[in-house]
């Protein structure tokens, strides 16, 4: 059975896990505030520390974690709160970190044709040995996404790691796209978003391998984050990333894409992750012949399915993607590329479905 609405858009948000759901609920039975002293507050405490732990083991970190109102703010007490004189970031991270860079002295990394970080840009010059030179006594900051919410593409957070290792520097790893799906990746700091992977909207956490790479800002969680915590956020978080499964989409699920990528290229359509350095099978990138992505979205959305124009933050503004322009795609091709995320409750026929209008929009 198809539902009325077929919904291909996970990148951006994914529906709530029925765990998740019951775990929220829980957590409004228990509505007192974890940093009062009393027993009601005490007990919201015992509950939001027994996440913490499940949340750390679900992820397999086994450094601090703090919870926040989701992937923005943990950037920005990941950007504000570290010891740190020089910041990077690649010319293809999610909005939330890039427009960090044009205000604040944090540089672009380019990439390559296949949306890999150009490692070799960073030479010394750029990105110094933390110590060494006149002045220069604390270390460099590298902000990387692990999986491209446009494109799909994999960073090799493990080149980086070894560059930030050689430099005494700090590997901050946006892995709002990656959490629950795939391994994290080792690094110092690490960025989680709830609704990427089935949990409530407005909780994410930051992941810190030490707390000594933070300076303190006050308030909540240990003292370093402002703002009480959102226990039943939280509480639906831990469950959702309890119930990600190992794949977190069966591979028949995705056939259908495997297919429509042949005939999108025999038609003269563009399957990005053709070109690209390491590509993930949640999020695809594909480019229909003489359609604009604008007109396309529309007509999905007519046909009953939800899909987008790059990344949710920055389709609105109808202006051609800065990711696919920093990656080099042709103008053309950038104009004409749509994204398709498929998430948790994605069925193969909702994905056969969505092959089959593509074919009938690309040959009409």
């Amino acid at each position: 059975m198809i539902p009325e609405r077929i919904y291909l858009d996970h990148a951006a948000t994914t529906p709530l896990r029925p765990e998740a759901r019951r775990a929220m609920e829980v957590g409004f039975d228990h509505w007192a505030n974890s940093s009062s002293p009393h027993a009601e507050g005490r007990k919201a405490r015992a509950m939001l520390e027994d996440a913490r732990e499940r949340v750390k083991t679900a992820l397999k970190w086994d450094g601090e974690v703090i919870f926040t109102s989701g992937a923005s703010e943990a950037t920005d007490i990941a950007f504000d709160y570290t010891d740190v004189l020089f910041q990077f970031a690649s010319a293809v991270e999610h909005d939330a970190i890039s427009h960090r860079a044009n205000y604040m002295e944090c540089e672009s990394v380019p990439v390559g044709r296949d949306g890999a970080v150009e490692f070799e840009w960073l030479t010394e010059a750029k990105m110094p040995v933390a110590g060494s030179g006149a002045g220069n006594t604390r270390r460099s900051l590298l902000a990387l996404q692990q999986v491209n919410s446009e494109t799909g593409n994999r960073q090799d957070i493990e080149s980086a790691r070894s560059l930030c290792g050689e430099r005494q520097g700090l590997l901050l790893v946006d892995c709002a796209q990656s959490a629950g799906k795939f391994h994290l990746p080792r690094c110092d700091l690490a960025i989680v978003s709830a609704h990427k992977f089935g949990g409530p909207i407005g909780v994410g956490a930051l992941l810190v391998k030490d707390f000594a790479m933070l300076r303190p800002s006050g308030g909540q969680e240990r003292g370093y984050r402002r703002g009480t915590e959102n226990l039943p956020g939280v509480l639906g978080m831990a469950a959702a990333l309890e119930a990600c499964a190992d794949p977190y989409v069966a591979s028949e699920v995705l056939e259908p894409l495997e297919e429509l990528a042949d005939k999108c290229r025999k038609i003269g359509g563009s399957w990005l992750s053709d070109r690209l350095s390491d590509p993930t099978p949640y999020i695809r990138a594909v480019a229909m012949p003489n359609m604009s992505a604008t007109a396309q979205v529309m007509r999905f959305d007519m046909a009953g399915i939800a899909v987008s124009q790059g990344s949710a933050c920055s389709s609105g503004t109808m202006k051609t993607s800065r990711v696919l322009e920093a990656m080099q795609v042709e103008p053309e091709v950038a104009a004409n590329t749509i994204r398709v995320s498929v998430g948790w409750n994605t069925t193969r026929a909702e994905v056969e479905r969505f092959c089959e209008v593509w074919l009938e929009m690309a040959k009409a």
